[in-house]
């Protein structure tokens, strides 16, 4: 079951991350300060070396904040230790990535499966594939797969565990505009139909329109946020 909307899904603390040390540090993020709320589409905007897939990957429980706190609702993630991590993960969190991360030798449905398995309340992996119109792809390969296809069934792997927030790094950054339509609108799809909580770090400004709140990030911090009051599909933006 999804949270109720208008809780917050997310809140950071003067959270910052660190590379190295001394002259060579590096500093992806200075102090975030941010809250989302339940069941939102955010869009995370700014040039590479922003900080925007940083926070992400903190917030997934890939990486570790240097220091700050960051909340997923009650639960402070950056206290957690590597085994809640991993139950967090496993049981709230789904990912998407730009390059599909999928198994050369497995079906697109034996790629879902591959979740489904490990989750403790799956959808069915061939309703996933269903929902984001891959019902007559199923028994397929990754190579008899167009990138469009590939992504939506890397989405169908993330969606199958009904997670209650989706991640998505650069989910379009290897397609072309109408390719990258259709897998803007499966996540709309998955926000406004499952409740699920969908983050996405994006170069493609455009996207931003399609958000109910965009962040906009640069040289490691927030620099503005700005709520939509009147949201577009992913068909209607200018790519």
């Amino acid at each position: 079951m999804q949270p109720a909307i208008g809780q917050l899904a997310f809140r950071t603390k003067e959270l910052t991350k660190t590379y190295g040390s001394g002259a060579a540090a590096v500093h992806a993020l200075r102090g975030v300060d941010i809250e989302i709320p339940a069941g939102e589409m955010v869009v995370l905007l700014g040039p590479s070396g922003s900080g925007k897939s940083t926070l992400l990957n903190i917030l997934g429980g890939l990486d570790d904040a240097t220091s700050g706190t960051a909340h997923f609702f009650d639960q402070e993630i950056s206290r957690m230790n590597e085994r809640r991590l991993t139950f967090y993960r496993r049981e709230h969190v789904g990912f998407v990535f730009q390059f599909y991360n999928l198994m050369p030798s497995l079906t697109a449905k034996e790629n879902v499966e591959l979740v489904t398995e490990i989750a403790s309340n799956p959808m069915d992996a061939e309703e996933a594939l269903a929902m984001v119109g891959l019902k007559e792809r199923i028994n397929h390969f990754p190579a008899q797969l167009s990138g469009g296809e590939q992504q939506r069934v890397a989405i169908a792997r993330a969606v199958a565990k009904q997670p209650t927030v989706m991640f998505c790094d650069e989910p379009t950054g290897a397609l072309d505009s109408a390719t990258g339509r259709s897998v803007l609108n499966v996540l709309q799809d998955v926000n406004q139909n499952l409740g699920t909580t969908v983050m996405i770090v994006t170069h493609a400004a455009a996207t931003a329109a399609m958000a109910d709140r965009v962040i906009h990030f640069a040289d490691g911090d927030v620099r503005e946020i700005i709520e939509n009051r009147a949201k577009l599909t992913a068909d209607e933006i200018e790519w």
